[in-house]
Formats: structure tokens, sequence, C-alpha cells
């Protein structure tokens, strides 16, 4: 479909050198000379895209974004502004436009940022239409995301949900891996039954088997009655063994033959009960490796890796950390009792180029104790730094095994690059006051290439970090 553009700006030669420099990609084009005009021609026609100018008589800018994204909140806004104006198109950003460009602005700079806003639209309209498919049969309320990775995660629920097959999900802790069970589990033929979540890591060998199984009462010293295992809790439903990577090799054969025989017996009991649930296992560890190093059975790698579905860390989804934020600090302050409902400038910046070892589950975290230290209804970039400085580095997996140990070096590597990588984008983007082309050309590299690597860190270029209002009003004044 023609993706269709209006340009608002009271200036004929700023409306022919747009209309100019975009009709050559098939866009379909319109124009408008003031913001009176703009809102009515937004209102007659659905447009993917508006060009707006600041300044421009009876209705400017600003107020048409307002009522824009008031009216129309999918629709992209990208704005016009004079290099005086610099402020204000910063401000524009907070209202919810896309990007702002200076005049005079770069052909290239234009096309870019007309890609780049189509682009973003396109994968909001994909999110929600997937959300739409399958949101009213999946319950991905809790999942938050609109990334190719997490795109791909609800492609795979939707595809196994309503099925009997067993899911292997797989991923760092704390990216939610059950979250992603619990989702399968409730647009399930098994909705109605039961959802068991078991962690394997919580209970020593003796204690797991009796938690699986169940056990009668005299089974051994302390069994004073009779007591369900979560098999027998699972009846008609779903268990979720969470971490199941920690299972000792004895408790591995006997859940083996729970799913080859669908049959088990309670620790010291006599009797054989059938086994009538969906397995749905998750681990932060290499299966396979594992399984190479004779820590793992391979006959029970393969009666659960039949549905595999990766959970991915939250570096692989920057573009997904403004959503989580605005969700997580909303959710602390009314818990909370606070007002705070916006985060700064300087805030988000830090909080995307964060690498997050310990993933969503660490950026809540962090997330509430900023929001208890914020004084007013804005967190700042002061509330994050001492607890993200003061965090111990969850990203160091211990190695079991030789295999683990060249998986976590190759990992630390790969992040430690792209720790540097996005270091030498900013500071470089910093020294040049965000001109991505003077920013190239100071780094000796090629425009394209700079940009394909700010696209790969998902850095995009509205403004330089905020200061003044990342100084929280609260603190005491050194």
């Amino acid at each position: 479909m023609t993706a269709r553009i209006l340009i608002a700006d009271d200036e004929e030669i700023v409306v022919r050198s747009t209309v100019r420099i975009l009709e050559g990609a098939g866009y379909a084009l319109d124009t408008a000379r003031d913001g009176i005009e703009a809102l009515a021609r937004i209102d007659e026609a659905h447009y993917d895209v508006v060009i707006l100018d600041i300044m421009m008589p009876g209705l400017d800018g600003i107020e048409v974004l307002r009522r824009v994204k008031e009216s129309h909140p999918d629709v992209e806004v990208i704005m016009f502004t004079g290099l005086a104006q610099i402020e204000t198109a910063v401000s524009c950003m907070k209202l919810g436009a896309f990007d702002y460009l200076a005049k005079p602005f770069d052909p290239d700079e234009l096309r870019l940022a007309v890609t780049r806003a189509l682009e973003r639209r396109s994968l909001r309209q994909e999110n929600l239409h997937l959300r739409l498919a399958v949101g009213h049969r999946y319950r991905l309320d809790n999942m938050i995301g609109a990334s190719p990775r997490m795109q791909q995660v609800y492609r795979l629920i939707a595809q196994c949900a309503a099925t009997n097959t067993t899911v292997l999900i797989t991923g760092e802790s704390g990216t939610g891996k059950e979250l992603i069970a619990r989702a399968i589990h409730h647009n399930s033929l098994r909705k109605s039954g039961p959802f068991v979540a078991v962690d394997c890591t919580a209970l020593a060998e003796n204690l797991l088997e009796s938690e699986l199984f169940g056990h009668v009462k005299g089974a051994f010293t302390g069994a004073v009655a009779h007591k369900k295992g979560m098999f027998e809790l699972a009846e008609g439903g779903t268990l979720f063994l969470d971490e199941i990577a920690n299972l000792s090799l004895a408790i591995q054969a006997k859940l083996l033959r729970v799913i080859q025989e669908r049959e088990f017996r309670a620790v010291g009991d006599t009797r054989t009960q059938t086994a009538n649930f969906r397995l749905v296992a998750a681990t932060n560890k290499d299966l396979q490796a594992m399984v190479g190093s004779g820590a793992f059975r391979d006959d029970l790698f393969y009666r659960i890796n039949v549905f595999p579905i990766p959970s991915p860390a939250l570096r692989e989804r920057r573009e997904d950390i403004p959503a989580l934020a605005h969700h997580f600090v909303k959710a602390f302050a009314q818990e909370l009792g606070k007002n705070v409902d916006a985060i700064s400038d300087g805030a988000m910046n830090l909080l995307t180029s964060y690498d997050w070892p310990g993933n969503v589950r660490e950026l809540q975290n962090a997330l509430h104790r900023a929001t208890i230290l914020a004084t007013d209804n804005v967190l700042r970039r002061a509330h994050l730094l001492a607890i993200l400085e003061a965090r111990p580095d969850l990203a160091h997996e211990v190695p079991l095994t030789g295999e683990d140990l060249k998986r976590v070096k190759k990992a630390a590597r790969e992040r430690s690059v792209e720790h540097i990588e996005r270091l030498f984008l900013i500071e470089a983007l910093k020294r040049n006051r965000w001109n991505v082309t003077r920013s190239a050309s100071d780094t000796e590299m090629l425009r394209p290439n700079f940009q394909a690597l700010m696209k790969k860190h998902n850095i995009r270029v509205h403004g330089a970090e905020a200061d003044e209002d990342d100084v929280d009003p609260g603190a005491p004044k050194p």
C-alpha cells in the first residue's frame, strides 16, 4: 500500500523542495500552507506521516502536533524547525513527535527520517494486528514489546498454544520465560485446568522427587500424611518445569519415564497413576552442551525440545525498553501513592544504553527503586545512576564445562563489543552536537555505515541528553 504523507509549511520554497526530494520514492504527497488547513486535511484523509513546520500562521505546528496525537495517535509526525527553535523541537518530541529536522535540512536526512517513521508505524501496525489476531485468544497483556524479536515470540505462542505439544523455552534469567509459559497455557485446550509451576533449583533432590511425584504416609521419616505431587496437581492442565537443567540425572530418568509412559508412582506407593498434563519446560543453560558433557540426558532433551521458543535478552530488543519503563513506573507510582508520570530524556537514554544483564527483572527492580527516590513527577537520570553503578555484574554465568566456558567467553566478548560501539556512537554524536553527517566525518566513517551502526544500537538523534531536566529539584545542592 502506498504511504500517504502530508507536508505542512507556510514557506512555498520549503514545500516545493520537500515534495521534490520525496516524490521519487512513490509516496502519495499532499501539502498544506498553515496549521488550520493541515488539521482539516488530516481529519479528511488517512496519513501515515505528517511533516509539520513549527512556525505557521493561524495555528502553529506544536498545537497541530498536540491535536494530531490526541485524535490520530498512530500517525508519525516529523517537525521542521529553524536553528533558533531547537529547544522547542525537543519539547515536541515529548509531545509525541517522531523526529525533527533543522532548516536547511539535508535531503538524505529527510528521506531517512521519513523511512524510519514509516518503519516504526509499520512495526506498530503489525504488532497491533498480531495482538488483535491472537490477543483475544492469548493472554499477552503482561508481555510488553513491539520489537521483531518479541513479535516472533508472539507468533510462536500462537502456533503452539492450541496443541498439546511439549515446549522448551530458552533464554537468560529474567527474560520472562514464565510469562511465555502462562500465555501458552491460558490459550490452550487446557486453559480451564491448573497451571502448576515448579522451580527446579529451589529444592534438594530428595525433596524435589517428593514435590514432583508426591508421597504416601510413612514413605520416609517425616512423611506423616499423604501428599499430592505436582504431576497429580497438574491433572488436566499444564506443568511448568522452570530451570529444568538443574534436575539430577536420577530425576531426569524418572521424568523421562513419566513423559514416555504417561504414568507415575508416588514415593512409597505401589499404585500407578496416570499423568495427564502438558509439559512446558524452561532453562537458561545450553542443554545441547550439557548433553555433550553428560550432564543432561540426550533422550530427555529430545523429548522436551519438541517446540523450542527462544526468549530474547533485553539488550537484544532495546526498542522495547521505553514501553517497559513507562509501564513499570506507572505501576510502581500507583503502588507507592506517588505522582511520578514521566521519564526524562537523560534517564531514558541511560535506560536504553545500559546492557541489563539481569534483563527485564533487573529493569523492573531498578525502576522500582528509582520511583521511590523521585521527589516530583519526573524520574530522572540522577535517580538511576547510583542504582545502576552499584549493581553487581549479573552477566557472568559460572561455566560448568569446557563448552560452557567457550559460550560464556563468546557472550562476554559480544557484550563488551556492543558496549564499546554504543559509547563510540554516543560520544561522537555529543562532540558534533548530534549531527550525523559531521559525526560520521569526524570518526572517518562513511555516513551509511555510521547510520547502520546507530540503527543496530537503536540510537535516534532527536536532541542531546537533557542536563537541567535531569537534576532532581528535591535533591540537596552540593
